[in-house]
């Protein structure tokens, strides 16, 4: 038998462990190595970008559209949403939606965040943490519930509003969520919405269509004088939810890539056409271009151009904005006059409404090279019927779960303040503070 030399053989015994050692850290490191520090960097940023779009963005663009009586009522509703549904988010909010695969609704395998590890990452987004995945998602909860609340400004009871985000929360955004983006029937039927359009848009455009018909009209709406306190608030807010909308819309691709800067730019030039849109309407109909207008048509074009924003090219983001200046101002105008309801601060005509719009349009102008579907310019008509059912199955869920919520609240706590509290404002009445 060949000996070898002692030195030899202690130098291959070492190696080999060496070798081992290396061999059986190997997946350890693959599985540290996922977590890629640029796009951890990005959604760092998106998120905050999208929480800004709640506070302050949405509290100052509801709160610059109200009476003054009742600006701090409607922050209040913006705050109380970020602070409750976070928690909630925490609890069993994110574990419903993203953990599991079951057709209607996940597992609470993740409940109070249970067995996340600090370099843990999501089968949803394998380049960040999945703590830092769970707060991005957070924040788009957030902004969904609280933009509710604007279409029954000036006339719900504070107490009676978060009764209802908790319950809206749980029974309406959860399972749509889920359905849409956390494999649900509607993932698996290939509905796309990429950032929104019906889990966020027209899932709180419905209900707050329904709310408004359910607690009816301001007193003195159509009689009195309900202009706006002051508008130099709502356009203060539109710019944060302008810029905010880059994380919400970018921040979508979950990486710091090619795909986030084209819907960011998308998302821009939709904004600018519907804001331009909505402004040529005004200025050649009523003959002046209102400033109110110009921040209506940016966020009709910022709202429709959410669920397409990472399939199409930038030049569909023109198109589909125009779209949106002009039929979202006729939802905000004819529409609404025709039906006689008084959604204060036009949430279904500007988010229920672009919500639907940008989810058709997506079924439109989807880009094969951008997003991996071809929609029906591309030669694929069946992608449109898709999105058409994704819509219809938005519309009657959210619709159906929101009159019933009502009237439970109704029943337990009452939805409108007293007569005379109306009268007087939410401000001072809800919350014993008041402008001077």
């Amino acid at each position: 038998m060949l000996r070898l030399p002692r030195a030899v053989a202690q130098f291959a015994t070492a190696l080999a462990a060496v070798s081992i050692a290396v061999t059986s850290a190997t997946p350890a490191l693959a599985e540290t190595a996922r977590i890629d520090a640029a796009d951890t960097a990005w959604m760092i940023t998106a998120t905050a970008l999208v929480l800004m779009m709640t506070i302050p963005g949405l509290a100052l663009f509801y709160a610059g559209m109200v009476r003054k009586k009742n600006v701090l009522a409607t922050m209040a509703q913006s705050l109380i949403a970020v602070a409750l549904i976070s928690i909630l988010w925490v609890i069993y909010g994110y574990s419903l939606v993203f953990v599991g695969d079951g057709a209607w609704l996940g597992t609470l395998e993740r409940f109070l965040l249970a067995g996340m590890t600090m370099d843990g990452v999501s089968s949803a987004a394998k380049t960040i943490p999945e703590a830092l995945f769970v707060i991005y998602q957070m924040t788009f909860a957030v902004i969904t519930v609280a933009l509710v609340a604007g279409s029954v400004a000036d006339r719900l009871r504070f107490s009676s509003y978060v009764l209802f985000c908790i319950g809206w929360f749980t029974v309406v955004y959860i399972p749509l969520a889920h359905w849409v983006w956390g494999g649900g029937f509607l993932a698996q039927a290939g509905v796309l919405d990429f950032a929104g359009g019906l889990v966020v848009h027209l899932s709180a455009g419905t209900a707050g269509l329904v709310a408004a018909v359910v607690m009816g009209r301001r007193r003195g709406y159509g009689t009195e004088n309900l202009a706006p306190y002051d508008l130099s608030l709502a356009v203060i807010g539109t710019g944060l939810l302008w810029v905010g909308w880059f994380g919400f819309n970018g921040g979508s691709a979950l990486q710091a890539n090619s795909r986030a800067v084209m819907a960011i730019l998308a998302t821009h030039l939709a904004a600018c056409a519907g804001a331009l849109t909505w402004t040529a309407i005004e200025w050649l109909t009523r003959r002046k271009p209102s400033v109110l207008g110009m921040i209506s048509g940016a966020v009709a074009g910022l709202g429709t151009i959410t669920p397409a924003s990472g399939f199409v090219e930038p030049w569909h983001g023109i198109v589909i904005g125009v779209v949106a200046g002009a039929v979202c101002f006729w939802a905000c105008t004819s529409l609404k006059h025709r039906f006689n309801y008084d959604d204060t601060l036009d949430v279904f005509g500007i988010h229920g409404i672009g919500g639907l719009l940008g989810t058709l349009m997506t079924g439109v102008f989807a880009t094969a090279a951008i997003g991996g579907s071809a929609g029906l310019i591309e030669g694929n008509p069946r992608l449109l019927l898709i999105q058409a059912y994704g819509v219809a199955a938005v519309f009657v869920w959210t619709g159906a779960m929101t009159f019933v919520l009502l009237k439970v609240v109704d029943m337990l706590a009452g939805l409108r303040v007293p007569h005379e509290h109306e009268v007087e404002g939410l401000d001072i009445t809800q919350h014993g503070e008041a402008l001077q």
